[in-house]
């Protein structure tokens, strides 16, 4: 960490505010809209057309942040979360709700969406020897993960509180709402005191540019893309909001104890992470994107599965342990198998595919929960999609290996 420049901390702690704001929101997103009245099924709909919309956006920031410039997409992206948050909390029209889900920045995962995390991290590789990648981005996650904990801690005790001294639970969740717009105001006030020194430089411009602004690594590119796309779409079944919404229903567990189960869940995320980078100076970076992520996969499939409430909170949390540390590892392989001038592109159209993966799996979940037959069918289908992700990635990237 003490490698990092001014601009780096201060990246550091826009990831820690985003990330707040993340999951602050994701606790309940998805009650809010059930308490306007919407079905099971459009709320899927409506959360797939949130994620849909933040890949369109983010596909033309990423990939232009060079040449646009890094600390304009940023600020734009941070404005974009104020409007989400804004048209959210002042109207029930679904008209209105799905416009501001398309061009709107709105977190349903409580992980990352928009433009965003291509371009810091582009940011950060260009300041930091290839020996220290994965350690900063260990701690970049960390970070990030306590962030999302201590938001998810937050957002179910408000309108926790205020039920309790009066509020209606629509206006409690309406609050939250609120609060998200206003950080991306501090988002936006952060990200403009940001230097030039973040911005691509000329020597940074591709020799030969294709579209997607990638050349020579245009091909391993799209192989990962689609692999990352596979998880992300695994993913996107058990997203923080419907896990909440879940244990909702299943259990009948309040926002604030959501808010509990969540902070615990994404504080051992973000250990996990950390630890990733020790495990992959061992075995590679590979090697550890596979062989933790295996084991998480099979507890997710086991949370439903659980026959009351402190079980399924403890095999979740067990999940959480090991489920992050392909993260770093993921994001450092991903620019260390590119050209320097291509990581601001790699990032962006790898996480495009995550967010495309990831928007078109609520919609089903949607449907499953709205069933109740199928309601944990969720779980079960993500953590079998994402062991065939891990068996697949295995085989294609397992002789392929780079710095850690």
């Amino acid at each position: 960490m003490r490698e990092l420049t001014p601009d780096g901390y201060l990246l550091f702690a826009t990831r820690v505010v985003r990330m707040f704001a993340y999951g602050f929101l994701s606790v309940v997103l998805v009650l809010y809209l059930a308490d306007l009245g919407l079905s099971d099924t459009v709320i899927g709909v409506l959360l797939s057309l949130t994620l849909l919309g933040d890949t369109v956006i983010s596909l033309g920031a990423a990939t232009g942040a060079d040449r646009i410039g890094r600390r304009r997409i940023l600020v734009l992206g941070a404005l974009l979360m104020l409007f989400a948050g804004a048209i959210f909390a002042f109207t029930n029209n679904i008209i209105l709700l799905t416009l501001a889900a398309i061009i709107g920045v709105i977190s349903p995962t409580g992980y990352e969406v928009g433009p965003f995390l291509a371009i810091e991290q582009a940011a950060l590789a260009q300041t930091l020897p290839a020996e220290r990648r994965t350690g900063i981005f260990a701690w970049y996650n960390l970070i990030g993960s306590f962030a999302t904990a201590l938001g998810a801690l937050v957002g179910g005790a408000l309108p926790h509180f205020l039920q309790w001294a009066g509020t209606t639970s629509l206006n409690s969740y309406r609050a939250v709402l609120l609060a998200y717009a206003a950080m991306g105001v501090v988002l936006a006030l952060m990200f403009v005191r940001l230097s030039n020194g973040i911005e691509a430089s000329k020597t940074d411009a591709p020799i030969r540019q294709t579209r997607l602004g990638l050349h020579r690594s245009r091909g391993v590119v799209l192989k990962l893309s689609a692999l990352f796309g596979l998880d992300a779409f695994a993913g996107g079944f058990v997203m923080q909001s419907i896990v909440a919404y879940w244990f909702h229903i299943r259990f009948g567990v309040d926002p604030a104890i959501l808010g509990g189960i969540l902070f615990g869940a994404n504080l051992l995320a973000g250990v996990s992470a950390l630890a990733a980078a020790w495990v992959a100076r061992k075995i590679g970076l590979v090697n550890t994107m596979v062989f933790t992520h295996l084991p998480s996969n099979v507890l997710l499939i086991l949370v439903p599965l659980m026959p009351n409430l402190p079980l399924a909170i403890a095999v979740l949390l067990l999940r959480f342990s090991i489920s992050q540390m392909d993260v770093p590892t993921r994001q450092s392989y991903t620019l260390a198998v590119v050209a320097p001038d291509e990581r601001s592109a790699a990032g962006g159209v790898t996480g495009i595919a995550r967010t495309v993966g990831a928007a078109l799996s609520p919609a089903l979940a949607g449907m499953f929960i709205s069933n109740p037959v199928l309601m944990s069918a969720p779980f079960v289908v993500a953590g079998g999609l994402k062991v065939l992700y891990d068996i697949l990635l295995f085989r294609s990237f397992r002789s392929v290996r780079v710095a850690t």
